[in-house]
This record gives structure tokens, C-alpha cells and sequence, in this order.
């Protein structure tokens, strides 16, 4: 096994992974793709549109005679339900495995392409049933079980568009997207499980229904999961294994237009209101099965593949629910956390079912990096082939420890860039043709144009930085902010006339390949210099005695920002206070330079996460200039807040 001193002087040494040879001979997409894509961009697209069964044949790839609103096969008609399962089913692949459900308490069950197309039928006569019809609205606010892939796809079989809605979330915010989106139904379960006890759900969903502005809400659909008691509404809730159950397991998929609305999700907004982000079906359809198929090099006839995000982020939308299933592949989904009964329970997973393919997060490896390397080395982790990346920029020390103790330094990583407004990944290596580079997402996908430009929209040279910006429509693209137009233009389309911003800091190498640096409001501005938190966060993961970093900018009267970083230190450092932190900010100022050496360190237990992973640096933020805390109801955990600020007034190192 490496120590940690061998995998940082690795990192400094060894900056590019070639793809491995018999994977590169057998690639679903080869070099020539890009070239091919440049030539054609929309001929390209019009073949990739051909994976798709259509009822009506499209003739026009592309209507972009009102930008931005993009119209991407419009003539076209196609049910996605069925190209997700009932083409399977016709094609002989019936009974093929399509989930390995893998609940947390330890129960586990196959659902093959035949049973989830009758129970997909059965759910789509409910909905009926219960008046739901092409054009409604439906909010699906569930744990990762198998009935919310089944209540998805039930909507896209008759029309009605779902938002999907985490189940980490609050009644008050069910309530915002509930009311915005004018559902008429909402699909919820009693509860599920979390950290080895059943967590209670449809509390929530009752409180959100009490608030104004729900009474769009007829009923509400209950999958009976823990058996906890719940309390009931006569005439509107309504048992799922009553309901659906009782459905034949026929049911006639009708063909949309391929523009017609497929889903809502809502993501933050800098005005506090959530941004309904629609995406519609054929287009969206089109590039999450060609991104899933050709990123993951997925061979559906021999692969297992697990995606470990929730259904609730649109991580979960297009590579768990349609990119996979659009492409019959055999899946893994888990309904529980990575350390519950122990820290080795991905790992006893991915042996379990011999998953080749695994795509989760940074925050969950670095959180895997800080529990030990023995940990994934107790487990037969050999079916692995191709790991990949998705939700923020990922450090080169995570990749690494990625590739080398996961992978087994024989997978290759695809790095994801990609946005809930994007609908499919962006920007990513393709595995069986690139040479990776740790921590740089790298390269366009083909049929792709995303470039960085300066303040003034100019496209910067090779080794320099700026913004991302997309500069030509994509299939999977949003088509606007669920009933707010000027909201879409304002957001997206504003800042660079003609291009789509992505709210995103980035740069590029000496060769032009594209580096994340996280959102634009993680950039700090130090002295005039922009430093972006994710490269100083990548700085400070780099030393040996760092598991997990995060870092914001706050309000100095000298300097504009100073750097105030919060770390997690691994198992074994010890934490010797002032000589640790004056390490700390030497490592960082010879990683970076002395302009990007903290101003404050503060070694803290735990870091403040939403329950999908994501660091919420706004309130480390209000820690740092020593405001009022912000809202912490996303929070796993609050109290870690409580922690932090107990140790802010020793925690101070300064020149």
C-alpha cells in the first residue's frame, strides 16, 4: 500500500494516465468522433438523436430561430418511457436485471426489464386513475427505492412532468416547489432508512400541505416502506401497493412531441427563490444516452454499474434513471449512507453485485480518503473498470487516491463537468481515448462547444483563466426557468451576450485542457488577485496530514478577501496548533504561490453538508466575518456549526 508521503510525491511526478490498452481497443467512441462532431455539429447530433426509438422520425435537428429557447428535434415524437424499458422488453432482453436494489437495513431485491415495465405500467394507470393527465405536474418527494424510478417513468409515460424533490429537504421548501409548480399530485413513502433508523417522510409532505398555495394538490400517493406509523388523510392519501397495485400491467405509451416537458428541478437561486430548470424529452434523451453510453464505455450486455447519487439531484435524473435505462444497463441503487453498518459498505457493495462502473462524488472520496486506505482494501474491488467523478471539481490528491486504491491504478477516471441546466454531462475525458490528467475535467465531449473567456467575452489563450461559457446549443440544454422567462435570459444569457454562462470560474492548461476552479463566487479576490477557493482546497488536500478542505473569502479591510480555511485532518495527524497551521499556510504558499497563503486556519471535526455532500461554504462564510448564521435546515447535521464556532476565537494565525 502506499503511504500518504509516496501518493503526494506520485501526484507531483506522474500528471498523465494513459488509457489503458484493451479498453482503448474496444472504446464504444474513438478519436475521430471529435473531428467528426466539428465537421457536422448538428449531423452529429441528428445520429446520436437514431439511438432513440421515435413513433415520428424527426426531420429537423435544430430550431434556433429564437435564441436562447432552443427547440432540438421538434418535429419528432417519442414516448421516453418506452425507450427506457417496453424496447428492452420487445427486443428479447426481459429479463435482464435493470436495478439491484440494495435497501440499507440489509434487504435487497432484483427488479429485471420486464418487472419494471409492468410495474411502470401499473403506476402509469394509477396516475390516470387518480386524474393525472399530459401537461400536469407531479412532485415525487421519496427515498432511493425502486418506486421512485417506477413514479418517474410512470410520468413520462403519460405526459405529466415530475419534479423530483430530495428527500433531505424541508417542508417548507417541498412547499416552494410544490406551490411554483402547481403539482396535482404528490408520490411520497412513510419513510426510509438512514444511518440504521427509519426516517419518517410524509410528516413533511403534511406540513408542506398545510402551507398556501398547495391546494393545486388532490392527492398524495404513499409507498409503504418502514411501517412507521403515519398519520392519514381520508380521501387524499392513498396507499401505492393499494393504488397501483391493483393495476393491470398493460398500459398503450402514448408518443409526444419531443419538446413536450419532461421534468422540473429546482436548484438554488441568488434571489433565495429555487429556480425551476425545465428540460423536455427528446433532446434531453438523446445526449444522456450518448453521454452514458460513451463517457462510461458502457457495455449493458456485461457491465454493473452504480451511480451513488440520490434521486433527488439531477445527478440521479440522467445517470440512474434515463441515460442507463435508455441503454438497458444492469444497475446497482442503495438507499442509505456509506458508513451505515460500517465504513466499508460502498466497497462491500461493489463486491457484492461486481459493479465495473462506479460514479460518485469528491465530497464522498475525500470523506472515503479520511477513513483510511485499509478500509476499500478489505474488499474484492477487481470488477472495476471505470470510476468517475460528478458534483464539483475534484482535487488531484482525491483522484488519485481514487484511481490508486479504488481503481487499483488499472481504471481510468472521467472527471465530469456538467450543471442541473446542462441536463447531461458537458465536459469530460472519455476513457478509452483520452490521456487524463488529475483534477482537469480536459475536453469538450463531442458536439460540444464550452470554452473560457475574459471579462470582455474574449476567449483566453492556453494558460490562462476566466469563465466558462458555452458558446452553441446542446440537445439536454434547459429550455427556461419553469414560468419565468426574463429569469432564464437574466441568469444565463446576460452576462456574455450570445453565449451561456455557466457560472463557473475555469481555466486552461498550457495544452488547453479545462480546469474547474467551482463556482464564480468561490473565486476570492485577494490583493487584486483572483484565487479560486477550489486550488487552494486542492493545495491544502495535498499535504499529508489534510483528509478534507474548504475554504471561503472573507471581508479584510486590507487586502479586500482573505483566504479563512476550514480543514479535517486525517486519522493519524495530530493537531499541535500553531505549528500545524504555520505548516499548513507554508505547504499552501510553495503550492500556489505566497499571494494564496491562508489568513486564518481553523481545524475543525466536521464540515457543515447538505445531505447530497455539498460543503455549504455561505455559512462558513458568516463564521468568518463573525455574522448571524444563515438557514442550516439543509444541513445533515447543524450542530456541526455549533463545533465550528466554539473553536473560531483560538484558531487564528496570522503574519
Amino acid at each position: 500500500m502506499r503511504t500518504n508521503e509516496s501518493l503526494a510525491n506520485l501526484l507531483r511526478e506522474e500528471r498523465r494516465f494513459n488509457p489503458p490498452a484493451e479498453l482503448a481497443g474496444t472504446a464504444n467512441i474513438t478519436a475521430e468522433a471529435y473531428e467528426k462532431a466539428r465537421a457536422d455539429r448538428l449531423g452529429f447530433w441528428a445520429e446520436q438523436g437514431r439511438r432513440l426509438s421515435w413513433q415520428t422520425e424527426p426531420t429537423q435537428t435544430l430550431d434556433w430561430s429564437n435564441p436562447p429557447f432552443a427547440k432540438w428535434f421538434a418535429d419528432g415524437r417519442l414516448n421516453v418511457a418506452y425507450n427506457c424499458v417496453d424496447r428492452h422488453v420487445e427486443a428479447g432482453l426481459g429479463d435482464r436485471v435493470a436495478l439491484h436494489f440494495e435497501g440499507e437495513p440489509g434487504d435487497a431485491r432484483p427488479v429485471t426489464y420486464a418487472q419494471l415495465k409492468d410495474e411502470v405500467c401499473q403506476a402509469a394507470n394509477a396516475l390516470t386513475e387518480l386524474g393525472i393527465t399530459a401537461g400536469d405536474r407531479v412532485a415525487i418527494y421519496l427515498p432511493m427505492i425502486p418506486e421512485a424510478v417506477v413514479a418517474m417513468l410512470a410520468c413520462a409515460r403519460i405526459g405529466a412532468a415530475h419534479s423530483v424533490v430530495f428527500g433531505g429537504f424541508s417542508a417548507d421548501a417541498l412547499a416552494t416547489r410544490i406551490e411554483d409548480a402547481g403539482a396535482k399530485l404528490v408520490i411520497t413513502a412513510d419513510g426510509g432508512y438512514r444511518r440504521g433508523k427509519p426516517t419518517a417522510l410524509k410528516p413533511a409532505v403534511d406540513e408542506a400541505l398545510t402551507r398556501p398555495g398547495t391546494d393545486s394538490v388532490l392527492h398524495q400517493l404513499v409507498v409503504r416502506r418502514t411501517g412507521q406509523e403515519t398519520a392519514w388523510q381520508d380521501g387524499r392519501d392513498l396507499w401505492w401497493h393499494e393504488v397501483v397495485g391493483r393495476q393491470p400491467v398493460e398500459h398503450e405509451p402514448e408518443a409526444f412531441e419531443a419538446e413536450h416537458p419532461l421534468f422540473i428541478l429546482y436548484t438554488s437561486g441568488t434571489t433565495g427563490k429555487p429556480k425551476g430548470i425545465l428540460h423536455t424529452s427528446g433532446g434531453y434523451l438523446t445526449q444522456t444516452s450518448f453521454t452514458h453510453h460513451t463517457v462510461f464505455d458502457l457495455k449493458p450486455e456485461s457491465d454493473v454499474y452504480w451511480c451513488t447519487a440520490d434521486i433527488g439531484w439531477v445527478t440521479g435524473h440522467s445517470y440512474i434513471v434515463y441515460g442507463p435505462l435508455s441503454n438497458g444497463a444492469t444497475q446497482v441503487i442503495y438507499e442509505g449512507t456509506p458508513d451505515t453498518p460500517h465504513q466499508g459498505r460502498f466497497w462491500e457493495i461493489v463486491q457484492k453485485y461486481q459493479v465495473s462502473i462506479l460514479y460518485t462524488a469528491p465530497t464522498a472520496i475525500r470523506t472515503f480518503m479520511k477513513w483510511g486506505d485499509d478500509i476499500p482494501a478489505k474488499f474484492d474491488l477487481s470488477s472495476l473498470r471505470i470510476l468517475g467523478s460528478v458534483g464539483e471539481p475534484i482535487n488531484p490528491e482525491a483522484w488519485v487516491w481514487y484511481q490508486r486504491h479504488i481503481g487499483g491504478g488499472r481504471c481510468p477516471v472521467v472527471d465530469t463537468w456538467w450543471q442541473t441546466e446542462t441536463g447531461a454531462i458537458m465536459i469530460s475525458p472519455l476513457p478509452g481515448v483520452t490521456t487524463t490528467k488529475p483534477g482537469s475535467a480536459q475536453t469538450p465531449l463531442p458536439g460540444i462547444a464550452a470554452t473560457v473567456v475574459d471579462d470582455e467575452a474574449r476567449e483566453v489563450p492556453d494558460g490562462a483563466g476566466g469563465y466558462l461559457v458555452l458558446t452553441e446549443p446542446w440537445p439536454s440544454m434547459l429550455r427556461t426557468v419553469w414560468g419565468d422567462d426574463q429569469r432564464f435570459l437574466d441568469t444565463y444569457w446576460s452576462r456574455f451576450p450570445g453565449q451561456y454562462f455557466a457560472g463557473d470560474g475555469a481555466k486552461k492548461d498550457d495544452d488547453g485542457d479545462i480546469w474547474l476552479l467551482g463556482r464564480v463566487d468561490d473565486v476570492m479576490l485577494v490583493s487584486g488577485h483572483n484565487i479560486s477557493t477550489a486550488e487552494v482546497e486542492s493545495a491544502l488536500v495535498s499535504h499529508p496530514k489534510v483528509a478534507e478542505a474548504a475554504v471561503v473569502g472573507a471581508t479584510d479591510a486590507t487586502t479586500g478577501q482573505a483566504i479563512v480555511t476550514f480543514v479535517i485532518l486525517r486519522n493519524n495527524a495530530e493537531d499541535d496548533g500553531d505549528e500545524l497551521i504555520g505548516e499548513l499556510r507554508d505547504h499552501v504558499a510553495r503550492t500556489l504561490g505566497p499571494i494564496a497563503k491562508p489568513k486564518r486556519i481553523l481545524t475543525v471535526a466536521e464540515l457543515p453538508k447538505t445531505r447530497s455532500g455539498k460543503i455549504m461554504r455561505r455559512l462558513l462564510r458568516d463564521v468568518a466575518e463573525k455574522r448571524e448564521l444563515g438557514d442550516v435546515t439543509t444541513l445533515t447535521d447543524s450542530t456541526v456549526m455549533d463545533l465550528i464556532q466554539s473553536t473560531l476565537p483560538s484558531a487564528s494565525a496570522e503574519d
